[in-house]
């Protein structure tokens, strides 16, 4: 089961790409805009998916609790 949802405000995205140069794990650029492989994360992906939250510029990642 899920810890973690990321949460992504997709029309505020503007495509720069940090979060997949820091977490290519689960970050993809698709259509000049990042997109999450997967929006549950378990423990273990936390870390690099915060990673991508603080590295976007305009604050349109979120990383909560499930």
């Amino acid at each position: 089961m899920a810890k973690y949802k990321v949460v992504q405000q997709l029309d505020k995205c503007i495509g720069c790409g940090a979060c997949a140069a820091v977490c290519p794990e689960n970050w993809v650029m698709k259509d000049n805009k990042a997109h999450p492989k997967k929006k549950e994360i378990s423990d273990k992906e936390l870390e690099p998916n915060k990673d991508a939250e603080d590295a976007c510029p305009v604050k349109c990642i979120q990383v909560k609790k499930a």
